[in-house]
């Protein structure tokens, strides 16, 4: 199913490239859009944004892709849980 998704993020990541004027003037501008090129720059963003994320998806290197993120917000992340270790020493 995450290949799938990914597929469809690609897909949706092209159009929001091809299609970005559109797709802006249907959202409308921001002040804070201004910052970084109004609304086509942030459209383009996302749609790099979204393709890396796809990508990384497709190639299985999420963890690697989201490390930045995981070293700023560990909270954000579920950490693996160690197994149990047999303590009984009768065993």
């Amino acid at each position: 199913m995450d290949t799938f998704f990914a597929i469809i993020g690609l897909v949706i990541a092209f159009f929001l490239i091809k299609k970005r004027e559109s797709v802006g003037n249907s959202l409308g501008e921001y002040e804070w859009m201004s910052y970084v090129g109004g609304i086509y720059g942030v459209v383009i963003i996302v749609a790099i944004l979204i393709f890396f994320w796809s990508l990384a998806t497709l190639t299985g290197t999420q963890d690697f892709f989201f490390t930045p993120l995981r070293l700023l917000f560990p909270f954000l992340f579920k950490t693996a849980e160690p197994l149990p270790t047999d303590t009984n020493p009768f065993l």
